[in-house]
């Protein structure tokens, strides 16, 4: 892993199974906002390998621009990212019942910023 964050993909850029640095990052970091991903991560005990917490810390860069206009889900995605830095919320995310508030929590917010269209 390399300290700083991947440039925006060019044409001839190294590609890693067909997708650039940057796709296969942006993926990763989206698919955090998934409540349940991030238990099936404390399930697997990877939120418990300081490699781990090494790159979710690396990967704070998608809070800033240009990487943030790239994120889908801005909200979800970067909150969980950041409580992914808290080492209990690490340890807390295993269970089922914060799991399901993070859901109920997310899908609150969703249906309220639709009310407001």
């Amino acid at each position: 892993m390399e300290d700083s964050p991947p440039a925006i993909p060019a044409d001839d850029e190294p590609k890693y199974g067909g997708f650039s640095r940057f796709e296969i990052e942006l993926e990763f970091v989206q698919a955090l906002a998934n409540p349940s991903y991030l238990n099936h991560l404390a399930s697997q005990k990877l939120l418990n390998e300081p490699a781990f917490v090494a790159y979710l810390s690396y990967l704070r860069y998608w809070s800033r621009p240009p990487y943030i206009k790239y994120l889908n889900y801005p909200g979800p995605t970067l909150k969980h990212l950041e409580l992914l830095q808290q080492e209990r919320f690490r340890q807390d995310i295993i269970s089922p019942e914060l799991e399901q508030a993070l859901i109920i929590e997310g899908t609150k917010a969703s249906v309220d910023w639709h009310k407001g269209e």
